[in-house]
């Protein structure tokens, strides 16, 4: 998934995205555990794809913070 891609989702697709990506990441873990996966990199492209969605999440949630006046840091 390209970042693209990503900024055009809603906030609560990229919840479901990332809701999704945890669940088949875990699947993938469990998987590799019990017979090793033919490609070990899909669990490294699903951490990141996981990733880049939490990242725009909280861009998100900042520039919100940031538009109403509030500073996250102190």
């Amino acid at each position: 998934m390209k970042n693209k891609e990503i900024k055009g989702l809603s906030d609560q697709e990229l919840i479901e995205k990332i809701r999704d990506g945890k669940a088949d990441l875990n699947k993938l873990t469990l998987n590799h555990a019990i017979s090793p996966i033919e490609s070990p990199a899909k669990i490294r492209l699903e951490r990141r794809k996981i990733a880049r969605l939490q990242t725009e999440v909280n861009l998100r949630k900042n520039g919100a913070a940031k538009a109403a006046g509030k500073t996250t840091k102190k």
